[in-house]
């Protein structure tokens, strides 16, 4: 079974993205409420946007499975990232909406989320934490880009209309001050879209695990929100929307690839 895909690449830049996978099994699909079997919290399309990041030689880590089935950006004791503040788990049981995505009685159980911890949050981790070793073996540093998107409006986890890029490096240790800076300037530079850094996406388990700098391994994580590049409602891809958006990652990445 596939549990995620990996293109290797010469650059020492990983993205990686964990909520872009929308399948769910079907045994598991049975027990969800009709409105959680479309998998509306995915970070749709997001690999579609980050394709242009072969072109600068990176490596893309994209997984099959929906993050209904299990978060791969929390921590395996799910631990939450963000106390005090509503969030989701390692295998959800509500929506962004608040709202249960499983059926009564139908929440998987102890043994079952051990199960999936190890039938797909592990192999993924596996690939990541390789290829990262991979590339810092080749080139001296790696750079790990975790990529995301979210509805911009998501009350149940933010009051407001999100900022259309939040960038998170966990309060500045997930990377140098330099490539932060760099990142900054980048959005600062450019005037049709806003942005925060550290603001209530401060990154997941990925960005905060991986990150450390000190070692030649900086990581970043990249919260958009989906108006910018799709229709929220109906999931569509647009890529009048996408194309702009898409040009100011790829001057992201390529700030993240300086040295």
């Amino acid at each position: 079974m596939s549990i995620f895909s990996l293109h290797t690449g010469t650059a020492p830049l990983l993205v990686s993205l964990p909520h872009d996978g929308s399948e769910i099994p079907p045994d598991i699909a049975a027990r969800l409420v009709p409105a959680a079997r479309r998998a509306p919290d995915t970070d749709w399309h997001v690999s579609r946007l980050y394709a242009f990041a072969r072109e600068l030689g990176a490596s893309l880590l994209i997984p099959r499975y929906s993050r209904y089935v299990i978060d791969l950006n929390r921590p395996p004791d799910d631990v939450s990232l963000y106390p005090g503040q509503n969030t989701t788990g390692l295998c959800p049981t509500v929506g962004f909406d608040g709202e249960p995505i499983y059926l009564p009685g139908q929440e998987p159980d102890a043994a079952e989320i051990a199960q999936r911890l190890q039938t797909y949050w592990k192999p993924y981790h596996d690939a990541l934490q390789q290829e990262l070793a991979r590339l810092h073996a080749a080139h001296g540093r790696a750079v790990l880009w975790d990529g995301h998107s979210i509805r911009s409006v998501v009350p149940f986890l933010f009051e407001g209309r999100l900022p259309d890029f939040n960038v998170g490096t966990a309060g500045g240790t997930s990377c140098s001050p330099a490539l932060q800076t760099r990142l900054e300037a980048v959005l600062a530079a450019q005037n049709a879209y806003s942005h925060v850094v550290n603001g209530r996406f401060k990154g997941g388990h990925i960005t905060r695990h991986y990150g450390r700098p000190g070692e030649g391994v900086q990581a970043v994580q990249l919260e958009l929100a989906q108006l910018n590049y799709m229709d929220e409602d109906s999931f569509a891809y647009l890529p009048e929307r996408a194309g702009p958006t898409a040009a100011v990652i790829r001057r992201l990445l390529e700030a993240a690839l300086e040295v």
